[in-house]
């Protein structure tokens, strides 16, 4: 199941997001997006938990919980749709 984080404090690192959801199980893939020219992190990103039962838990552990003073977001990631681009 793929995860939307959002919310993230700026000073959180791949390493402390993966630890916060390994608590609830497997994490096979994190993805935070980062800014293009600043490599700055835009306080969001996706969690891929290989096990349905366990990004369920973190969902409903981790959302709305406060970590470093932001609360932050966690639900079931949406796919992309392509917006149109304009000129």
């Amino acid at each position: 199941m793929n995860l939307y984080i959002g919310n993230i404090p700026y000073s959180m690192s791949e390493s402390d997001l993966t630890q916060l959801f390994a608590n609830y199980g497997e994490v096979t893939s994190l993805n935070v997006v980062k800014d293009k020219v600043t490599n700055r992190s835009k306080g969001f990103g996706f969690v891929e938990m290989p096990d349905s039962g366990a990004a369920t838990a973190a969902i409903n552990e981790l959302n709305g919980k406060e970590i470093n003073g932001r609360k932050i977001i966690v639900n079931e990631a949406r796919p992309k749709t392509d917006k149109p681009r304009y000129k």
